[in-house]
């Protein structure tokens, strides 16, 4: 089993004729992700030949589903037109978009948001400024690279890219059900809350690690929410125990004010739910060796 991407999804590339979106489409395709098309309003109606594969481009997210019956529909566009292509996608009611794009103003993911939810949130937005999705031997929608771990029964949700990786590197002997970066800005789709909630429901899915970081309230929710909703075993790792109060730290939306969002507070309440948490990555992933054992 997988959460929100699987073997039978069809997955079209909005920029995919860009420098990072072309990069990005051969690595999806090397990993056996099902491409069926890119969107470019001005190379609509030609096809690009990559990794073998003969690629059709089409003028909007809506034509592209039309032709190809595409439901997963990944961005690699420019901050400034990115809310654009959200708002594309979300009157196309795709059912998955997955927004790569780091640098996106908060205003335009708000407005981007809203208007999602006012549309009745047909579209599942994850990101922006994440590396996207994968279920691992399924399909790899994103930036994660596929060859790092193999298909198992753990579920991965993170803020951050790097801390994805790594802790799939890590488990890799062990495999993971689906791994999911959500982002680190201040304004996201897909929430801890929504993987947390996705994984407790998936019957292959074993065991759960969360990682968060310093920087708003998410992880105090999803602590809250593991404690009523989530009977599966959960390991976390907050990121940035070492971080200058008042200083961003690489997210847009890790920054420490006063007491709220350390990663004390955050290690805390998620402890306070049971949840087992490791003073890094390395220890993060013994305690779910532990658990699993």
């Amino acid at each position: 089993m997988a959460i929100f991407l699987t073997a039978d999804s069809k997955v079209i590339v909005q920029g995919m004729t860009g420098s990072e979106g072309m990069k990005h489409t051969r690595r999806m395709l090397a990993s056996g992700t099902n491409i069926v098309g890119g969107v470019n309003p001005r190379k609509a109606g030609e096809t690009v030949a990559v990794e073998g594969t003969n690629v059709p481009v089409f003028g909007s997210v809506s034509e592209a589903m039309d032709k190809t019956g595409a439901d997963v529909t990944v961005l690699f566009v420019p901050p400034p037109f990115t809310k654009d292509a959200m708002i594309e996608a979300i009157d196309a009611q795709i059912g998955l978009a997955v927004v790569i794009t780091e640098g996106v103003p908060v205003h335009d993911s708000t407005e981007a948001w809203a208007y999602n939810v006012a549309k009745g949130q047909r579209t599942r937005i994850i990101g922006p400024n994440c590396p996207g999705l994968i279920s691992p031997g399924k399909s790899n929608a994103g930036i994660i690279p596929a060859n790092i771990t193999g298909p198992g029964k753990i579920g991965l949700v993170s803020k951050s890219g790097t801390l994805t990786y790594q802790m799939m590197y890590e488990l890799r002997d062990i495999g993971f059900s689906s791994a999911v970066g959500i982002g680190g800005d201040p304004v996201i789709g897909t929430t801890h809350i929504d993987a947390l909630a996705a994984f407790e429901a998936d019957p292959e899915t074993a065991a759960i690690v969360m990682i968060g970081e310093i920087g708003g309230d998410a992880e105090e929710r999803a602590a809250a929410f593991i404690k009523d909703n989530v009977t599966k075993p959960v390991v976390g790792y907050v990121a940035g125990f070492t971080a200058p109060e008042g200083k961003t730290m690489g997210h847009a939306g890790a920054i420490v004010s006063g007491s709220a969002g350390t990663a004390q507070a955050k290690k805390e309440a998620l402890e306070a739910a049971g949840v087992r948490v490791g003073k890094t990555p390395s220890e993060t992933a013994a305690l779910m060796r532990d658990l699993l054992s």
